[in-house]
């Protein structure tokens, strides 16, 4: 069976940069249900099809369509040694259905604290003429351009903690279901990009 990595860590924690780390140092291609159920539907397959029905009611997409999708990605070529899940599993059901298809070698979990987490995103802007994001602290932007910036919808400061307490209400009995079977490998998220970086590359080499 073919041995996967899963990453997950709360918004804002850095997945994405560390997510491409890993595929370097792995081999294995990051996966995301987002992005999975977006090419389902614009390839118009016919698990997109059935995705595209729940989505456009704004409901979930059922675990076992996400699963097939997974289990059809698990077969290109680019998957042969597995993939890097990022955000999923998000339950102890989807982590039960994905050990059927998968064998999960290690869970990396990035912790970082959730004042931190409100400051990295809430202090966001986004520059609405090039797309390109600053922070008001950590990343000011030119001063001619400070005016024509904005905050997006979801880089509220009660969107954001609405986002902390559902994932800390998903991840908590999950991370606690993966440490049980000594997978799970805490990280502390919120030490510079390199020093994380180095973390991960040390716990994932003790599971090689």
């Amino acid at each position: 069976m073919k041995e996967s990595i899963v990453l997950f860590g709360p918004p804002g924690a850095g997945k994405g940069t560390q997510a491409e780390l890993i595929s370097e140092l792995t081999g294995k291609p990051q996966v995301s249900t987002g992005d999975m159920l977006r090419k389902a539907v614009s390839d118009k397959s016919q698990l997109g099809i059935e995705a595209k029905k729940y989505m456009d009611s704004g409901l979930l997409v059922p675990d076992n369509i996400i699963i097939d999708l997974i289990k059809n990605r698990l077969e290109e070529k680019d998957s042969v040694s597995g993939v890097l899940f990022d955000g999923f599993p998000r339950t102890i059901h989807q982590a039960e259905e994905l050990d059927k298809i998968t064998e999960v070698k290690v869970v990396i979990s990035l912790i970082v604290p959730d004042e931190e987490i409100v400051e990295r995103i809430v202090g966001r802007r986004m520059d609405p003429k090039t797309g390109d994001i600053y922070h008001i602290s950590f990343n000011p932007p030119p001063e001619e351009i400070s005016h024509r910036l904005i905050q997006r919808k979801d880089d509220t400061e009660e969107t954001v903690m609405q986002r902390l307490t559902s994932y800390h209400e998903q991840t908590k009995p999950l991370g606690e279901w993966y440490e049980k079977q000594e997978k799970l490998v805490p990280i502390k998220g919120n030490e510079t990009i390199e020093e994380v970086g180095k973390a991960i590359s040390a716990a994932i080499s003790k599971f090689r």
